[in-house]
């Protein structure tokens, strides 16, 4: 008998200089911030985002940087690790233990938006709807960080596509020759799970992106583009919140198929779909606008 599903069991080590190891998780974070830099400067070009110019787009870049990291570690820890906070408050500074929250780092990227916004004479809607589509590609790249270090994975399945991930069979992470022969035995097909990483990536990453690139490419009503990103964001959330296996701390909130995801994603949909009718109800200022408008 052979193996049915690939094994994921990546080195979690991209390059080795010396005694420096750059970590995958490192590469994809500096993808994220370099696509959103890339993307942010052809943007300020473009007539629709006139007022922009290549310096404000590196300041938004680093404040957004900062509610990234500060916020998702925060909102990781009061959304899924609160007790683990609560025995030891100091566990929020162990950020090489693994936790970010991307619900936590889009409220540090809203204060972060906001006071930038306050400090360059523009409106946080003006702001909003400039940052929003840059945001997707950078949670793809998040996403394949997830996927290559083996976290994060979906529910058990037998589809054809299915994988299995390495951290989840019980095996150390050194004893990868035991793993890889017993794999090959076909062992291992029982914990077949959906690579859920990847239709994040797809779906709240690359799907979201080209969707909010064609919708914003014209102006549009103020606060249009943050509310579909938020309405994107959350169906596509919760769409695959039900292929995703839960964290194993918090599991089925209720039924058996509730999950914390899903309810963090609902008043993402229902905030997104609001500021929407109140973008285009409202008759304001189209995305053109610059700042002290």
């Amino acid at each position: 008998m052979q193996a049915k599903f690939l094994l994921i069991n990546f080195d979690p080590v991209a390059i080795s200089i010396g005694p420096l190891d750059i970590h995958w998780y490192g590469v994809m974070y500096l993808l994220a911030f370099l696509s959103f830099w890339a993307i942010g400067n052809r943007r300020a070009t473009q007539q629709t985002w006139r007022a922009w110019n290549k310096q404000e787009v590196s300041d938004i870049l680093f404040y957004g940087m900062l509610g990234v990291v500060l916020g998702g570690r925060v909102g990781y820890m009061l959304f899924y690790g609160f007790d683990l906070l609560l025995q030891n408050p100091l566990s929020i500074f162990k950020v090489w233990d693994g936790g970010m929250s991307f619900h936590g780092g889009l409220l540090g990227v809203i204060f972060a938006m906001a006071w930038f916004a306050r400090h360059t004479g523009r409106t946080f809607w003006q702001v909003a709807d400039f940052v929003a589509p840059m945001v997707p590609l950078g949670l793809a790249f998040g996403r394949l960080g997830n996927f290559i270090g083996g976290e994060l994975w979906g529910r058990l399945t037998d589809v054809p596509w299915a994988m299995i991930f390495a951290k989840s069979t019980g095996f150390r992470p050194g004893d990868t020759a035991a793993l890889n022969e017993v794999w090959r035995s076909g062992a291992l097909d029982h914990l077949a799970r959906h690579p859920s990483q990847l239709y994040q990536a797809g779906l709240e990453g690359l799907t979201l992106f080209f969707i909010l690139m064609w919708y914003s490419a014209r102006p549009r009503p103020r606060a249009a583009v943050s509310g579909l990103f938020l309405l994107g964001y959350g169906v596509f959330r919760l769409i695959v919140e039900f292929f995703r296996q839960p964290d194993e701390h918090l599991g089925f909130l209720a039924m058996q198929w509730l999950t914390m995801g899903m309810l963090l994603s609902l008043p993402m949909i229902a905030a997104g779909i609001a500021i929407m009718l109140f973008a285009y109800h409202s008759n304001g200022p189209s995305t053109e606008a610059g700042p002290n408008v």
